[in-house]
């Protein structure tokens, strides 16, 4: 790994720099031997990079990357920095490694996780709204949407739209087959949950049984039933003003009102009862959808960020007053400097109804509504040594499976999930409970207390236990009779090493 390049005192030396970011220590280290930027730790192989994108150091990750770093490398758990980046919501780390271009579509090794699906559950909707940008074309909304509305109740079968790269990416399932819109619902981010619907995520969505699966919840849950257990109000009315039905049963037989019920969502009832005649708002589209956001990084990548000096013949960006201007604004051709422009389609959250087209951001000069920026003749492509490779589509997202079709309940006002049989190729070989917001048991044994796997923790519990005469009886019963009725802790063994994997690489960067 990492380790054979240098001393392994300097680059814990420079893990150290990074995670506390301390610039100079790191451009010291780098300069000495720029090949630690490649170093990683011994216990949950996380490197420099993934320190310093968890932490928000974005000077020291520019550094790291500059020296060499992959951006895409991955720790003990299948992690990379993005996926770091995106949980702790570093949005300015992410546009980094965006123009380095980072592969977002990777998944970790634990439960099939993608970065989208660590920035949906902890509500960072700037870093969602960078995720997609290579997806979102720069291009006037509407057009767009009239190709990939979704039909509402979800029974009109895949359009064009559901065959996309957005749409793989953004309905991508983790463990369980739970989607980046499950979490947000659960969690009750109403931003995330709005953007996300905004790209067409599939509101139709349903999990199925994995393992350890969301039996809190049940499979076969949708995105409503995801709602209706974490309470938010806006979050279910947005959904269904997109199509959500209120009538859709759950592998357990619950609708989204019973699960409301079930958690005491109490408030909720009036608006999930099947019979429902409340008036759902109608909700414009997203204040956080960047429409030339794509353009402005496709020239950030190529041109770089550092524009070429003022002169007498370079008009000035109006914004910084620093940097001549290196791109024009589609429509009012105002000039900016890429850095600028950057900025603003990564940062503003201004309601497009008031500057102009959905999607659209408002010009700093004339409010005038931006889809596209375009970049002024006569700049110089930067030189770079840097890897370059995005790869946008992945196998798994372009040639996943399509479910089978689901046949209709008996009776025609509810429709009931059923699960069908998943592919293998959709399972992780290592899976745990797929996302800590949740606290879900995975224990069912009632046979005695939940043993460690340590084998002295194991024996000293036995020794130590009145019942230790009956737990062997029953442990003797259980191996005279075929394996398995229900799920017991030894079966769980990789759910719960898997689980501590993740604690490993987690408490290294957060010590």
């Amino acid at each position: 790994m990492g380790n054979s390049f240098g001393c392994s005192a300097s680059g814990e030396r420079l893990v150290s720099a990074a995670r506390d970011g301390d610039f100079m220590e790191a451009k010291m280290l780098l300069d000495f031997n720029p090949c630690l930027a490649k170093y990683s730790t011994f216990g949950g192989l996380n490197s420099p990079l993934h320190f310093a994108a968890a932490k928000g150091h974005n000077e020291i990750v520019t550094l790291l990357l500059e020296n060499g770093a992959d951006v895409n490398s991955r720790n003990y758990c299948g992690q990379t920095s993005l996926m770091q980046a995106c949980r702790y919501g570093h949005w300015e780390v992410v546009q980094t490694l965006l123009l380095f271009r980072c592969n977002v579509t990777r998944a970790d090794y634990l439960s099939g996780r993608t970065a989208l699906h660590f920035a949906a559950v902890n509500g960072h909707v700037r870093c969602i709204r960078l995720l997609v940008a290579d997806f979102v074309p720069s291009a006037p909304y509407e057009t767009i949407r009239g190709q990939t509305d979704v039909q509402g109740d979800g029974q009109g079968g895949k359009n064009k739209y559901e065959q996309s790269p957005l749409s793989k990416f953004v309905n991508k399932a983790a463990d369980g087959g739970i989607t980046a819109l499950h979490m947000a619902a659960l969690n009750g981010y109403f931003d995330c949950v709005q953007l996300l619907l905004d790209l067409c995520a599939n509101v139709s969505a349903t999990t199925f049984h994995y393992g350890t699966s969301m039996d809190l919840i049940g499979a076969g849950s949708t995105p409503l039933h995801y709602a209706a257990c974490g309470g938010n109000l806006k979050c279910c009315q947005v959904l269904l003003a997109r199509g959500a039905s209120r009538t859709t049963l759950n592998c357990n037989g619950w609708l989204p009102l019973d699960v409301a019920r079930m958690w005491s969502r109490h408030w909720l009832e009036p608006l999930l009862a099947p019979s429902s005649d409340t008036v759902i708002p109608v909700f414009p589209p997203s204040k956080y959808l960047s429409l030339p956001l794509m353009s402005v990084l496709n020239i950030a990548r190529e041109y770089g960020l550092q524009s070429s000096t003022v002169s007498d013949e370079t008009d000035t960006c109006a914004v910084c007053l620093e940097r001549a201007c290196s791109v024009a604004a589609e429509g009012c051709g105002h000039g900016l400097c890429v850095r600028c422009a950057l900025y603003l389609c990564s940062t503003c959250n201004i309601s497009s109804e008031t500057v102009g087209p959905p999607g659209s951001i408002p010009c700093p000069l004339c409010r005038h509504g931006i889809t596209s920026f375009t970049k002024f003749p006569g700049s110089s492509t930067k030189e770079t040594k840097l890897q370059m490779s995005l790869g946008l589509c992945t196998p798994c997202i372009l040639h996943q499976c399509d479910p089978d079709s689901q046949s209709p309940a008996c009776t025609p006002d509810f429709r009931k999930n059923r699960v069908v049989s998943v592919s293998s190729d959709l399972f992780c070989p290592v899976t745990c409970s797929p996302f800590p917001s949740v606290a879900i048991p995975l224990c069912t044994c009632n046979d005695g207390p939940c043993l460690s796997f340590e084998t002295g923790e194991v024996e000293e519990t036995l020794e130590n236990s009145p019942r230790r005469s009956q737990i062997i009886s029953t442990e003797q019963e259980k191996e005279e009779r075929p394996r398995l009725e229900r799920t017991t802790c030894s079966s769980m063994f990789w759910g719960r090493r898997s689980c501590s994997r993740e604690h490993q690489c987690n408490s290294e960067i957060n010590a």
